[in-house]
């Protein structure tokens, strides 16, 4: 087994639990879930559907960068989305962000997330380490 490395993305807050943003092991990386926090540590919570969403899947290519990989290196993709009626307008969104890539997807209804936050979405990604 690869020794895994514990990866934090330099642009987002330091991770409030006892996680890190992903880990490495070898070509795998994994990717903890990632929230609409903005950059600068401050909450969307307050922000419509559409404003989480994009600020998720923001801080999802700033975690995959730190990695060295992007979205297009995602294997298998993990949404937890609060209220099922947001499924189209998210669709939606991850579709122009992924493009034309389609990785293994999961999208699982949940109850509440912190700080009112209507998603949360994890990765794992395949990156050719030379």
């Amino acid at each position: 087994m690869p020794p895994i490395e514990a990866l934090n993305a330099p642009d987002l807050p330091v991770p409030a639990g006892h996680y890190s943003h992903a880990t490495r092991a070898g070509n795998l990386i994994c990717v903890s879930g990632q929230l609409p926090m903005r950059p600068d540590g401050t909450h969307t919570g307050d922000q419509p559907f559409e404003v989480q969403a994009e600020q998720t899947l923001s801080n999802l290519r700033a975690v995959l960068a730190a990695a060295g990989a992007g979205l297009k290196d995602c294997v298998e993709v993990t949404v937890y989305l609060v209220g099922v009626e947001h499924w189209k307008a998210f669709n939606e969104i991850y579709a122009r962000h992924f493009g034309d890539w389609k990785p293994a997807r999961a999208v699982v209804p949940v109850g509440a997330l912190h700080y009112g936050y209507l998603l949360e979405i994890s990765a794992r990604a395949w990156v050719e380490r030379s």
